[in-house]
């Protein structure tokens, strides 16, 4: 296969944010050759900007990072098969969902892969492998503590904290519930074929079935999404996608309950600590008090966010966001 016909994937299975784009360009059947960094070296250095995975080369030898502005671009390029639902309520739903997915997702995710033991020696013991391939059982267990002790000390950096631990982990369970009632009516988020809402969502729960204890939770409390997880590796369209109306039953409730209640508030709260230089911030959530210290890239994204909601403000979309308790983070005329 030519390197001109192709998309190349630097990144890594424990990236939630890399794996989202492969599983993307399978679904959009585009040549793609999957890297990890460290046998890529020599390409990253030359194309990423920032110290970050995934960078996706493409067949004009442009480097993308960032995997929702990669998607972007790339489904610009190659617009079918669309990932976005044609009725304008669901897309941008499907939208909102992909951002929730990259950002408060990813608290479930990296929350529980530190937080206990078993996980944390099961992906340690992943990465070292991964970084140091020819090494033997005494250097894998060395590098499997470094890197165990360094990502333990940064929980911080997603929110997660003695005070916070209980709310994530209630919010994944939470999630799982809504989210499998969801997927017995459907094999994907918006339908017969998977959304950008899908990709993300993937990401992350791909990686939690990865570890031991959020992949037993899966296990036990939401087998369609087990099924999903798999379907998702190389998703393939059955039909087309559905209505806002046929949809709204089961994903109200994650709007109202995950969105509405948890990950905008936050979001919110996030933003105004960036804009008035706090160091730590404190905000109230439908689940409790939610204390950490700024997220700055996501202050930009919350932005984009609102963008996309102005660029699609109809009376359903806003009588949907307001009932959700979505509006006042999405519509910044108004609030």
């Amino acid at each position: 296969m030519s390197s001109e016909t192709k998309y190349i994937v630097i990144g890594a299975e424990e990236s939630p944010y890399s794996v989202k784009v492969r599983s993307y360009l399978r679904y959009k059947e585009l040549p793609c050759e999957w890297r990890n960094r460290s046998e890529a070296a020599e390409l990253y250095a030359k194309h990423a900007r920032l110290p970050l995975i995934p960078l996706v080369i493409t067949p004009q030898q442009q480097g993308l990072q960032d995997s929702t502005p990669i998607i972007e671009e790339i489904e610009a390029r190659h617009p079918q098969p669309s990932i976005y639902p044609s009725d304008p309520v669901a897309r941008f739903v499907s939208q909102v969902l992909e951002e929730f997915a990259d950002e408060w997702g990813n608290k479930w995710m990296f929350h529980y892969r530190w937080a206990r033991e078993a996980d944390q020696l099961a992906c340690a013991g992943r990465l070292a492998s991964l970084n140091a391939p020819q090494a033997d059982d005494a250097e894998l267990e060395r590098l499997t503590e470094q890197i165990r002790n360094r990502m333990v000390d940064r929980v911080w950096f997603v929110g997660s904290s003695p005070q916070t631990a209980h709310l994530i982990e209630a919010s994944f369970k939470d999630f799982l519930e809504l989210f499998d009632a969801h997927l017995a009516q459907r094999p994907f988020v918006f339908g017969e074929r998977p959304s950008f809402a899908d990709f993300a969502l993937w990401g992350q729960l791909y990686n939690c079935h990865r570890d031991p204890t959020p992949r037993g939770i899966i296990e036990i409390r939401a087998p369609h999404t087990r099924n999903w997880i798999e379907r998702m590796q190389a998703p393939q369209a059955s039909g087309d996608f559905e209505d806002w109306q046929s949809l709204a039953e089961t994903l109200t409730p994650i709007l109202a309950d995950q969105v509405g209640g948890l990950f905008l508030p936050w979001s919110v709260a996030n933003a105004q600590a960036l804009s008035r230089g706090d160091e730590e911030f404190t905000v109230t959530l439908s689940s409790g008090e939610w204390t950490q210290k700024p997220q700055k890239y996501h202050a930009r994204s919350l932005h984009a966010l609102q963008q996309k909601y102005a660029a699609v403000d109809t009376p359903r979309t806003k009588h949907l966001m307001q009932a959700c308790g979505c509006l006042d983070a999405l519509d910044v005329e108004e609030s």
